[in-house]
């Protein structure tokens, strides 16, 4: 989800901070992917960093700063992986097929092996990222398993029946859906399966996390929603004291709530609604004007983000680099 930091949560010395943020149904933790800094001028005053504009005087630069984080792999492990290991999208797997050979006793060992060796030339002249693993001192399951927790997207198998009737069996690694692919439209079928993982993929990722979004009005709602580890939406008048407000009282309740991100999507909000932590400000803070009742946004918030890096998978960090986020995130001008 992208959306503005607060000002509490924005980087120190900027104008503001842009982010996008992810979510992880199954701990109902958040986690920042990346982040945009619009710095302004004040770092280029503070080093005086000039240059000479169109009418040949000396003007301050405007500076900001990117940032994405390799901790998104880790999000992308947590979001779709399973029990059974990794589920990696096919168009960030540096692996997308695996081929594996099924002999039987008494059958054509040699001329599988060649037939699966022929069917990952054919995928990878189209483009396909294939390999065929014909060890062997390893059974077909033991394979099967292997590649499974691996998160290779898609697993074709050769058998003594596939190879008289010129087809293979291929086995979509995130439902199981099974299917029989006719030699002469394996590259076109292969392409299609990729692209409908890809898709499920995506489509089951948003369900989950627009699942656990749980708009709230009152403090009692919001209470309610944190402890349940849901993604909150609340009215929010950004103002530090009182997320630091926010923060304190929920500490001692369910684990401290932290502020994701303002979307920049924003639902209709209601003229006369006030602030979520309205009841929780001082009289002083109203006397002021700085009271919740002066709400235009709505605020994302969740409890504070745990990073379980010991269940991490490494073989990500050598299988996959992630782009996804970055496209959306960087066409938002800072």
């Amino acid at each position: 989800m992208k959306g503005r930091k607060s000002e509490l949560g924005k980087f120190a010395g900027g104008l503001y901070t842009t982010s996008v943020e992810a979510f992880i149904p199954n701990t109902g933790r958040g986690i920042q992917g990346a982040t945009s800094h619009c710095l302004g001028q004040n770092f280029a005053k503070m080093f005086e960093i000039n240059f000479e504009n169109e009418k040949g005087e000396k003007s301050m630069v405007w500076q900001n700063s990117w940032a994405y984080s390799t901790r998104t792999i880790g999000v992308m492990a947590m979001v779709h992986g399973d029990n059974k290991g990794l589920v990696l999208p096919p168009k960030v797997s540096a692996l997308q097929v695996i081929v594996i050979p099924v002999p039987y006793k008494d059958a054509d060992t040699q001329g599988i092996f060649d037939a699966c060796a022929a069917t990952v030339v054919t995928l990878s002249d189209a483009g396909i990222r294939a390999e065929a693993d014909l060890r062997e001192n390893y059974s077909p399951g033991w394979k099967y398993l292997n590649w499974k927790m691996k998160g290779v997207p898609l697993r074709i198998e050769k058998g003594p029946r596939d190879l008289a009737n010129n087809q293979v069996r291929a086995v979509r690694r995130d439902n199981g859906e099974k299917a029989d692919i006719s030699r002469v439209f394996l590259v076109e079928q292969v392409k299609g399966m990729l692209d409908k993982i890809q898709q499920n993929l995506f489509d089951v990722a948003k369900q989950k996390r627009d699942a656990c979004i749980e708009v709230v009005k009152t403090w009692d709602e919001f209470v309610k929603a944190l402890g349940q580890k849901e993604l909150i939406l609340a009215p929010w008048c950004d103002e530090e004291e009182v997320e630091k407000d926010v923060k304190a009282r929920t500490r001692g309740e369910m684990g401290a709530a932290k502020s994701l991100c303002t979307p920049f999507e924003q639902p209709e909000l209601p003229e006369d609604i006030e602030g979520v932590a309205e009841d929780s400000i001082s009289s002083s803070w109203k006397s002021q004007g700085l009271a919740l009742l002066q709400v235009e946004c709505y605020l994302m918030l969740h409890s504070m983000v745990v990073y379980p890096t010991q269940n991490l998978n490494l073989v990500l960090l050598k299988q996959c680099f992630v782009a996804t986020l970055c496209t959306s995130f960087f066409n938002h001008d800072c």
